[in-house]
């Protein structure tokens, strides 16, 4: 079915279908929300009063290997537009190629840092060579559910905040060429926060904002450098996120209202972001840097209207009120939302160490000087995205061990199995004690997560990314194991056979083994980690992400879906401190909070 007229800019009011219209979007990210629930927190949407929804596209999941495409299950984003348009919403897409999102490398594929020249979100021809062929694939699946072939796609947008990051004039242009050349013929549009205004956007696509607070005079700004077109805020940030050793953000439901209430009495358009946050499982968190690296935590749950188990919050319901006088007819009713359970303990019964595991792994690499994780010749010679790496060599005597600053991005550090220290960006030197003969010095380092925006993105290899040096002699003869941590691996770890029960060896770091037995249909609920070190927990070989004692958060969101009724395996990875079980809650604690909107904005960045 072929329609006339998408959604138009051509006056100080978006039109569709002919008809004056107003954006009223939320955010929901497919690939942070397990499929069973796509319905679920897309009918919450409509029932808010939105009539948009709007999601990025990670151009890293979609395409993990160099020409290997994904878009099925859980990346299946045909089915989720499909949904959208069922459920009677439209759909903005924001296919990037970079995304940001709190998501490692803003969603690039970390294979392009193989190409140590790599200059990312930039027309250097390596990486233009790679979106070209992404967006071959993507757009093709994209194209049948625009608007002008009966799809709910009024608009698309061109890359994301470029602004701040304006490295390159001919870029811009490029990928909004790569959109339109493939067949493209919806609204475009660009989104900047207010400084990044000045320098974002690309000719032909209008500009939108993005912002939390209005005393900047960003929606003011916008209008006067784009007069007589519809004005939108692409993200209100509904919340924030946070990292790893801080406090929880939050902004509260009565300062939010006053500033959507603001923007609406305005006549502007919005996407709230994030209408429901929900989880970056696995190893896929972005970070921070703008001078001091921070980590983000496993929760998205931003604070938003939507919380990260799908609850309606104060915040929705106040919205709701607030959307409803926008509609001339009733709102459809609120979905209940999924049942959740404080199971009761699951005892750890068997475990195994890091050095036992090795074995399951591909074959060490073996290599004079240290290779960074991109490099490693694993994955078809894609490299090593995520997870751990271990590099070991050795030695043969003790003294000052200096990491240079080479650790990306945090590391264990042993000798003969026996954990001397850990290096991080704060901490550079270990103390090796005195020993006699050879020994053998590893390192367990962890790509604690890419940064996710701003100047340093092609700085983001993980790793040891340079040399080490003991008593100022650099490390040499090195043999590299990649532990990624994928689902074969963990299939490989549960089958072995191997698991002990004997729990006077020394086993951290190590896989630790618990079984949740569950009577009737699952029900979501909580890990809680309190009790334990830093680590990751697989659960049916599902990666639910990492958890750290430092917090904030002290609790892992297990959706119902993952689980079955009956047994359920559950695999603890743990670096440093054991408990002898995994605890369950109904709800999560996400920590001490702290004002959002009460902070210099400069200092959540």
């Amino acid at each position: 079915m072929s329609r006339l007229e998408g959604l138009k800019a051509d006056s100080s009011q978006f039109t569709l279908e002919g008809e004056p219209f107003r954006i009223l979007g939320g955010s929901v990210h497919y690939f942070r929300v397990p499929r069973a629930y796509w319905e679920d927190r897309l009918l919450k949407m409509k029932a808010c009063g939105l009539n948009t929804l709007t999601t990025y596209v990670p151009w890293n999941l979609h395409e993990p290997e160099r020409g290997t495409f994904n878009f099925q299950d859980q990346l299946d984003l045909k089915a989720y537009v499909s949904l959208a348009a069922q459920l009677g919403l439209w759909v903005i897409l924001r296919p990037g190629p970079y995304i940001c999102a709190e998501w490692d490398l803003g969603g690039l594929p970390s294979w392009l840092l193989q190409d140590e020249e790599m200059q990312l979100r930039t027309t250097y021809p390596g990486f233009v060579n790679a979106v070209n062929l992404y967006f071959d694939k993507l757009i093709s699946v994209i194209k049948p559910l625009m608007f002008e072939g009966g799809g709910p796609i009024i608009a698309v947008q061109v890359e994301n905040e470029y602004g701040s990051f304006a490295k390159d004039d001919k870029y811009m242009p490029f990928i909004k060429n790569c959109l339109q050349s493939r067949g493209i013929k919806e609204l475009l549009m660009t989104s900047d926060n207010w400084e990044g205004l000045r320098c974002g956007g690309v000719e032909g696509a209008l500009k939108t904002v993005n912002l939390q607070r209005l005393s900047f005079g960003a929606i003011q700004h916008l209008a006067d450098i784009q007069p007589q077109k519809p004005l939108m805020v692409m993200e209100y940030w509904s919340g924030w996120f946070d990292v790893w050793g801080e406090h929880h953000h939050v902004f509260y439901a009565e300062d939010m209202l006053a500033v959507v209430s603001e923007i609406l009495d305005r006549g502007v358009s919005i996407n709230l972001y994030m209408f429901h946050g929900g989880t970056t499982f696995g190893f896929m968190n972005g970070a921070m840097d703008f001078g001091t690296y921070k980590s983000q935590v496993t929760s998205y749950d931003y604070d938003a209207p939507l919380s990260e188990a799908g609850d309606c919050t104060p915040k929705y319901h106040h919205l709701r009120n607030l959307f409803s006088q926008y509609h001339s007819e009733h709102l459809p009713g609120v979905p209940s939302s999924p049942e959740r359970k404080a199971y009761g303990p699951a005892l750890i019964q068997q475990h195994l160490s890091l050095w036992d595991v090795l074995q399951f792994s591909d074959k060490p690499h073996r290599s004079d000087r240290p290779v960074n994780m991109e490099n490693l010749p694993v994955n078809n010679n894609n490299g090593q995205s995520y997870g751990y790496t271990l590099y070991e060599t050795t030695i043969t005597g003790g003294g000052a061990l200096n990491s240079r600053n080479n650790i990306r991005d945090r590391a264990l550090v042993f000798v003969n199995r026996e954990c001397v220290g850990c290096l991080d960006y704060k901490t550079h030197e270990v103390a090796i004690p005195d020993g006699k003969g050879e020994r053998t010095l590893s390192f367990l380092v962890e790509n604690c997560g890419r940064v996710n925006y701003g100047k340093a993105l092609d700085e983001q290899r993980k790793g040891i990314v340079g040399d080490i040096v003991l008593n100022n002699t650099p490390l040499r003869g090195f043999s590299i194991s990649c532990l990624d941590m994928k689902p074969s691996f963990i299939k490989r770890l549960t089958n072995s056979g191997q698991w002990k029960t004997d729990f006077k060896s020394h086993c951290v770091p190590g896989f630790f083994q618990a079984r949740l037995c569950v009577d009737g249909p699952p029900k979501d609920t909580f890990v809680s980690l309190r009790s334990w070190g830093k680590g990751v927990i697989f659960v049916n070989g599902q990666n639910l992400g990492r958890y750290w004692f430092i917090g904030p958060q002290h609790f892992l969101y297990l959706p119902a879906p993952w689980l079955r009724s009956g047994e359920n395996e559950i695999i603890v990875f743990e670096e440093q401190r054991v408990h002898d079980k995994l605890l369950f809650a109904e709800n999560p604690d996400y920590g001490k909070a702290i004002d959002v909107y009460k902070l210099p904005f400069c200092t959540l960045l």
